[in-house]
Protein backbone atom coordinates (compact mmCIF):
# COMPACT_ATOMS: atom_id res chain seq x y z
CA UNK A 1 0.00 0.00 0.00
CA UNK A 2 2.89 2.76 1.16
CA UNK A 3 4.56 1.84 -2.58
CA UNK A 4 1.42 2.37 -4.43
CA UNK A 5 1.08 5.74 -2.26
CA UNK A 6 4.42 6.51 -3.60
CA UNK A 7 3.75 5.73 -7.26
CA UNK A 8 0.27 7.82 -6.88
CA UNK A 9 2.60 10.63 -5.32
CA UNK A 10 4.90 10.67 -8.33
CA UNK A 11 2.57 10.38 -11.14
CA UNK A 12 0.76 13.68 -9.16
CA UNK A 13 3.69 15.58 -9.37
CA UNK A 14 4.46 14.43 -12.85
CA UNK A 15 0.90 15.71 -13.79
CA UNK A 16 1.10 18.73 -12.78
CA UNK A 17 4.51 19.69 -13.73
CA UNK A 18 3.17 18.91 -17.32
CA UNK A 19 0.08 21.47 -16.35
CA UNK A 20 2.51 24.57 -15.52
CA UNK A 21 4.56 23.61 -18.44
CA UNK A 22 1.61 23.98 -21.11
CA UNK A 23 1.53 27.24 -22.69
CA UNK A 24 5.11 28.09 -21.67
CA UNK A 25 7.04 30.01 -24.02
CA UNK A 26 10.68 28.28 -24.60
CA UNK A 27 11.97 31.56 -25.10
CA UNK A 28 11.45 32.59 -21.29
CA UNK A 29 13.24 29.35 -20.11
CA UNK A 30 16.55 30.74 -22.00
CA UNK A 31 15.76 33.98 -20.16
CA UNK A 32 15.18 32.67 -16.91
CA UNK A 33 18.50 30.48 -17.20
CA UNK A 34 20.68 33.56 -18.49
CA UNK A 35 19.24 35.68 -16.00
CA UNK A 36 20.20 33.10 -13.05
CA UNK A 37 23.53 32.67 -15.06
CA UNK A 38 23.68 36.40 -14.44
CA UNK A 39 22.86 36.02 -10.94
CA UNK A 40 25.60 33.54 -10.24
CA UNK A 41 28.02 35.93 -12.32
CA UNK A 42 27.26 38.77 -9.94
CA UNK A 43 27.82 36.77 -6.87
CA UNK A 44 30.84 35.32 -8.16
CA UNK A 45 32.00 38.97 -8.50
CA UNK A 46 31.01 40.17 -5.28
CA UNK A 47 32.64 37.63 -3.84
CA UNK A 48 36.12 37.69 -5.23
CA UNK A 49 36.28 41.06 -4.87
CA UNK A 50 35.64 41.23 -1.52
CA UNK A 51 38.34 41.65 1.26
CA UNK A 52 37.60 39.28 3.81
CA UNK A 53 37.92 36.28 1.61
CA UNK A 54 41.59 35.48 1.73
CA UNK A 55 43.00 34.14 -1.57
CA UNK A 56 46.60 33.88 -3.15
CA UNK A 57 48.00 33.55 -6.59
CA UNK A 58 49.62 30.65 -8.61
CA UNK A 59 50.50 29.03 -11.49
CA UNK A 60 47.76 26.53 -13.35
CA UNK A 61 49.10 25.00 -15.82
CA UNK A 62 51.33 27.42 -17.19
CA UNK A 63 48.39 30.05 -16.41
CA UNK A 64 48.43 32.75 -13.53
CA UNK A 65 45.24 32.37 -11.51
CA UNK A 66 43.78 33.56 -7.82
CA UNK A 67 42.43 30.71 -5.80
CA UNK A 68 40.83 30.23 -2.12
CA UNK A 69 40.81 27.34 0.07
CA UNK A 70 37.31 25.61 0.50
CA UNK A 71 37.43 25.88 4.65
CA UNK A 72 38.22 29.66 3.65
CA UNK A 73 34.52 29.77 1.65
CA UNK A 74 32.76 28.20 4.14
CA UNK A 75 33.90 30.25 7.21
CA UNK A 76 33.30 33.37 4.79
CA UNK A 77 29.87 32.72 3.80
CA UNK A 78 29.07 32.04 7.50
CA UNK A 79 30.25 35.32 8.42
CA UNK A 80 28.71 37.05 5.36
CA UNK A 81 25.15 35.87 4.71
CA UNK A 82 23.76 38.84 3.19
CA UNK A 83 25.29 38.10 0.17
CA UNK A 84 23.54 35.42 -0.94
CA UNK A 85 20.52 37.72 -1.05
CA UNK A 86 22.33 38.53 -4.38
CA UNK A 87 21.41 35.23 -5.37
CA UNK A 88 17.37 36.16 -5.11
CA UNK A 89 15.34 32.69 -5.63
CA UNK A 90 18.52 30.17 -4.74
CA UNK A 91 19.11 32.96 -1.74
CA UNK A 92 18.42 29.28 0.90
CA UNK A 93 20.68 27.13 -0.64
CA UNK A 94 23.81 25.56 1.81
CA UNK A 95 27.22 26.96 0.97
CA UNK A 96 28.55 23.46 -0.43
CA UNK A 97 25.19 23.65 -3.06
CA UNK A 98 26.11 27.44 -4.35
CA UNK A 99 29.97 26.00 -4.20
CA UNK A 100 29.17 23.50 -6.70
CA UNK A 101 26.27 25.29 -8.86
CA UNK A 102 29.92 27.88 -9.52
CA UNK A 103 31.51 24.86 -10.39
CA UNK A 104 29.38 23.64 -12.48
CA UNK A 105 28.69 27.12 -14.57
CA UNK A 106 32.55 26.88 -14.65
CA UNK A 107 32.94 30.22 -12.83
CA UNK A 108 35.36 28.20 -10.61
CA UNK A 109 37.31 25.38 -11.47
CA UNK A 110 38.92 22.80 -8.14
CA UNK A 111 42.48 22.85 -7.99
CA UNK A 112 44.93 20.67 -6.28
CA UNK A 113 48.77 20.96 -5.28
CA UNK A 114 51.42 19.72 -7.58
CA UNK A 115 53.93 19.07 -5.11
CA UNK A 116 51.98 16.28 -2.26
CA UNK A 117 55.20 15.37 -0.49
CA UNK A 118 56.31 17.33 2.61
CA UNK A 119 59.98 18.72 1.29
CA UNK A 120 63.05 18.27 3.40
CA UNK A 121 63.61 20.40 6.15
CA UNK A 122 59.81 21.42 6.96
CA UNK A 123 57.25 19.80 8.93
CA UNK A 124 54.01 19.79 6.63
CA UNK A 125 52.90 20.97 3.36
CA UNK A 126 52.48 24.46 2.15
CA UNK A 127 49.04 26.02 3.40
CA UNK A 128 49.05 28.13 0.35
CA UNK A 129 50.86 26.48 -2.61
CA UNK A 130 52.74 28.25 -5.50
CA UNK A 131 51.87 25.43 -8.57
CA UNK A 132 48.31 23.82 -8.85
CA UNK A 133 47.30 21.24 -11.20
CA UNK A 134 43.50 20.74 -11.78
CA UNK A 135 41.57 17.92 -9.82
CA UNK A 136 39.81 15.42 -11.63
CA UNK A 137 36.76 15.93 -9.84
CA UNK A 138 35.19 18.87 -9.82
CA UNK A 139 33.22 18.77 -6.50
CA UNK A 140 32.75 21.30 -3.88
CA UNK A 141 34.93 20.05 -0.59
CA UNK A 142 36.75 21.68 2.66
CA UNK A 143 39.02 19.31 3.44
CA UNK A 144 42.71 20.62 1.43
CA UNK A 145 40.81 21.66 -1.67
CA UNK A 146 41.59 24.79 -3.23
CA UNK A 147 39.40 26.61 -6.31
CA UNK A 148 40.36 29.19 -8.75
CA UNK A 149 38.45 31.56 -10.25
CA UNK A 150 37.50 30.84 -14.33
CA UNK A 151 36.89 34.37 -15.29
CA UNK A 152 38.35 37.83 -15.89
CA UNK A 153 37.96 40.31 -13.27
CA UNK A 154 36.89 43.27 -14.22
CA UNK A 155 39.41 46.31 -14.69
CA UNK A 156 39.65 49.09 -11.62
CA UNK A 157 38.83 52.88 -12.67
CA UNK A 158 42.47 53.34 -11.32
CA UNK A 159 43.95 50.84 -13.99
CA UNK A 160 42.27 52.50 -16.57
CA UNK A 161 43.23 55.81 -16.12
CA UNK A 162 46.65 54.31 -15.42
CA UNK A 163 46.73 52.93 -19.12
CA UNK A 164 46.74 56.58 -20.58
CA UNK A 165 49.42 57.51 -17.62
CA UNK A 166 51.96 55.06 -19.13
CA UNK A 167 52.32 56.70 -22.61
CA UNK A 168 52.61 60.36 -21.22
CA UNK A 169 54.89 59.12 -18.37
CA UNK A 170 57.57 57.39 -21.11
CA UNK A 171 57.72 60.59 -23.06
CA UNK A 172 58.30 62.74 -20.03
CA UNK A 173 61.22 60.28 -19.32
CA UNK A 174 62.10 60.54 -22.74
CA UNK A 175 62.50 64.47 -22.50
CA UNK A 176 64.14 64.51 -19.49
CA UNK A 177 67.58 66.12 -20.72
CA UNK A 178 65.36 69.40 -22.19
CA UNK A 179 63.94 69.97 -18.36
CA UNK A 180 64.91 72.59 -16.82
CA UNK A 181 67.48 72.67 -14.09
CA UNK A 182 65.45 72.56 -11.06
CA UNK A 183 63.49 69.92 -12.47
CA UNK A 184 66.10 67.94 -13.03
CA UNK A 185 67.88 67.82 -9.49
CA UNK A 186 63.96 67.45 -8.43
CA UNK A 187 64.31 63.76 -10.15
CA UNK A 188 67.60 62.83 -9.54
CA UNK A 189 67.29 63.57 -5.96
CA UNK A 190 63.92 61.77 -5.66
CA UNK A 191 65.18 58.81 -7.52
CA UNK A 192 68.05 58.76 -5.61
CA UNK A 193 66.40 58.38 -2.29
CA UNK A 194 64.05 55.66 -3.35
CA UNK A 195 66.83 53.75 -4.71
CA UNK A 196 68.44 54.02 -1.27
CA UNK A 197 65.65 53.93 0.50
CA UNK A 198 64.79 50.31 -1.11
CA UNK A 199 68.17 49.33 -0.97
CA UNK A 200 68.09 50.28 2.97
CA UNK A 201 65.30 48.36 3.83
CA UNK A 202 66.73 45.01 1.82
CA UNK A 203 70.13 45.23 3.57
CA UNK A 204 68.57 45.69 7.15
CA UNK A 205 65.92 43.15 6.28
CA UNK A 206 68.64 40.82 5.58
CA UNK A 207 70.37 41.90 8.73
CA UNK A 208 67.56 41.44 11.06
CA UNK A 209 67.43 37.46 9.45
CA UNK A 210 71.36 36.65 9.95
CA UNK A 211 71.06 38.21 13.40
CA UNK A 212 68.23 36.42 14.88
CA UNK A 213 69.05 33.30 12.64
CA UNK A 214 73.02 33.35 13.94
CA UNK A 215 71.32 34.19 17.83
CA UNK A 216 68.24 32.65 18.37
CA UNK A 217 68.33 30.06 15.56
CA UNK A 218 64.71 31.68 14.20
CA UNK A 219 64.13 32.93 10.82
CA UNK A 220 62.52 35.82 10.77
CA UNK A 221 61.57 37.97 7.44
CA UNK A 222 60.30 41.06 8.10
CA UNK A 223 58.24 42.35 4.86
CA UNK A 224 57.80 38.20 3.84
CA UNK A 225 56.37 38.95 0.62
CA UNK A 226 58.63 41.85 -0.70
CA UNK A 227 60.47 39.95 -3.05
CA UNK A 228 57.48 37.41 -3.86
CA UNK A 229 56.52 37.69 -7.73
CA UNK A 230 53.32 36.06 -6.98
CA UNK A 231 51.97 38.62 -4.66
CA UNK A 232 49.53 41.21 -4.63
CA UNK A 233 50.54 44.69 -4.26
CA UNK A 234 48.37 44.18 -0.26
CA UNK A 235 50.34 41.51 1.02
CA UNK A 236 53.66 42.95 -0.86
CA UNK A 237 53.76 45.59 1.58
CA UNK A 238 52.78 42.69 4.56
CA UNK A 239 54.81 44.43 7.96
CA UNK A 240 54.82 41.09 9.62
CA UNK A 241 56.83 38.04 9.30
CA UNK A 242 55.33 34.60 8.74
CA UNK A 243 55.67 32.07 11.47
CA UNK A 244 59.10 29.57 10.96
CA UNK A 245 57.64 26.48 9.92
CA UNK A 246 61.01 24.87 9.21
CA UNK A 247 63.13 22.99 11.78
CA UNK A 248 65.46 25.12 14.31
CA UNK A 249 69.25 25.06 12.88
CA UNK A 250 71.40 23.12 14.07
CA UNK A 251 74.60 24.72 16.27
CA UNK A 252 77.62 23.99 13.98
CA UNK A 253 75.64 25.66 10.84
CA UNK A 254 74.95 28.86 13.06
CA UNK A 255 78.83 29.27 14.66
CA UNK A 256 80.20 28.71 10.37
CA UNK A 257 78.17 31.33 9.50
CA UNK A 258 79.13 33.79 12.26
CA UNK A 259 82.45 33.13 11.76
CA UNK A 260 82.18 33.38 7.94
CA UNK A 261 80.20 36.76 8.43
CA UNK A 262 82.93 38.48 11.24
CA UNK A 263 85.44 36.97 8.54
CA UNK A 264 83.83 38.98 5.79
CA UNK A 265 83.52 41.82 7.59
CA UNK A 266 87.23 42.39 8.63
CA UNK A 267 87.98 41.89 4.74
CA UNK A 268 85.48 44.30 3.61
CA UNK A 269 87.21 46.27 6.31
CA UNK A 270 90.52 45.65 5.37
CA UNK A 271 89.93 46.41 1.43
CA UNK A 272 88.20 49.35 1.91
CA UNK A 273 88.97 52.59 -0.09
CA UNK A 274 90.92 55.41 1.60
CA UNK A 275 89.81 58.91 1.74
CA UNK A 276 91.85 59.91 -1.54
CA UNK A 277 90.08 57.02 -3.90
CA UNK A 278 86.74 58.47 -1.94
CA UNK A 279 87.42 61.48 -3.11
CA UNK A 280 88.34 60.31 -6.69
CA UNK A 281 85.71 58.75 -7.00
CA UNK A 282 83.20 61.58 -5.64
CA UNK A 283 84.54 64.11 -8.02
CA UNK A 284 84.12 61.33 -11.13
CA UNK A 285 80.71 60.74 -10.00
CA UNK A 286 80.11 64.42 -9.46
CA UNK A 287 81.44 65.06 -12.77
CA UNK A 288 79.28 62.45 -14.55
CA UNK A 289 76.15 64.04 -12.94
CA UNK A 290 76.84 67.37 -13.77
CA UNK A 291 77.25 66.37 -17.08
CA UNK A 292 74.26 64.95 -17.45
CA UNK A 293 72.45 67.23 -15.42
CA UNK A 294 74.36 71.06 -17.66
CA UNK A 295 73.22 69.52 -20.87
CA UNK A 296 70.87 71.83 -22.99
CA UNK A 297 69.81 72.27 -26.44
CA UNK A 298 71.52 75.45 -26.78
CA UNK A 299 75.02 74.51 -24.88
CA UNK A 300 74.90 71.55 -27.54
CA UNK A 301 74.05 73.76 -30.41
CA UNK A 302 76.88 76.53 -29.26
CA UNK A 303 79.41 73.04 -28.59
CA UNK A 304 79.11 71.88 -31.96
CA UNK A 305 78.99 75.72 -33.37
CA UNK A 306 82.57 75.61 -31.64
CA UNK A 307 83.33 72.78 -32.09
CA UNK A 308 82.88 73.80 -36.08
CA UNK A 309 84.76 77.02 -35.45
CA UNK A 310 87.62 75.08 -34.50
CA UNK A 311 87.41 72.66 -37.43
CA UNK A 312 87.45 75.60 -39.71
CA UNK A 313 90.39 77.09 -38.10
CA UNK A 314 92.58 74.00 -38.55
CA UNK A 315 91.33 73.74 -42.22
CA UNK A 316 92.29 76.96 -42.91
CA UNK A 317 95.74 77.47 -40.69
CA UNK A 318 96.36 73.65 -42.74
CA UNK A 319 95.53 75.53 -46.27
CA UNK A 320 97.74 78.70 -45.48
CA UNK A 321 100.50 76.10 -44.11
CA UNK A 322 100.29 74.39 -47.79
CA UNK A 323 99.99 77.66 -49.48
CA UNK A 324 103.55 78.96 -47.60
CA UNK A 325 104.97 75.39 -48.33
CA UNK A 326 104.18 75.61 -52.02
CA UNK A 327 105.23 79.41 -52.41
CA UNK A 328 108.66 78.93 -50.95
CA UNK A 329 108.57 75.76 -53.14
CA UNK A 330 108.08 77.67 -56.31
CA UNK A 331 110.50 80.44 -55.18
CA UNK A 332 113.37 77.78 -54.17
CA UNK A 333 112.85 76.54 -57.79
CA UNK A 334 113.24 79.77 -59.48
CA UNK A 335 116.36 80.98 -57.62
CA UNK A 336 118.34 77.08 -58.18
CA UNK A 337 117.04 77.87 -62.12
CA UNK A 338 118.27 81.57 -62.15
CA UNK A 339 121.79 80.19 -60.69
CA UNK A 340 122.01 77.47 -63.35
CA UNK A 341 121.05 80.04 -65.95
CA UNK A 342 124.04 82.16 -64.49
CA UNK A 343 126.42 79.77 -63.97
CA UNK A 344 125.95 78.82 -67.88
CA UNK A 345 126.39 82.30 -69.16
CA UNK A 346 129.92 82.30 -67.18
CA UNK A 347 130.72 79.09 -68.70
CA UNK A 348 129.75 80.88 -72.34
CA UNK A 349 131.72 83.36 -71.78
CA UNK A 350 135.06 82.01 -70.86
Amino acid sequence: MKKAGAAEKRKARRSSASVQNVGRDPSSDILRKQAAHDVYQLFAEKVRDHKDLESRWAVLQETRVEYFRGKDFVSFMRNHPDLKEILESDRDLETEDIANILLQKNLLVRSDRVVKTVRPGKKKLSSWPAHLEIFPEQVFSENDAFFAWTFVKRRPLWQTLLSFVWPVLTLAICLFPVYPHRCKLLILYSCAGLLVLILSLLLLRATIFGAAWIVLGKRVWFFPNILAEEATLRELFCFWPKKDEEERPKWTARLFYAILAVLVILLLRHHAPDEAARARYQKRMSNIIDDVLEWSPSLALSGMMDKQTVVNATEDNKYSNESEVTSETITSADESESFEGTDEHQNDTV
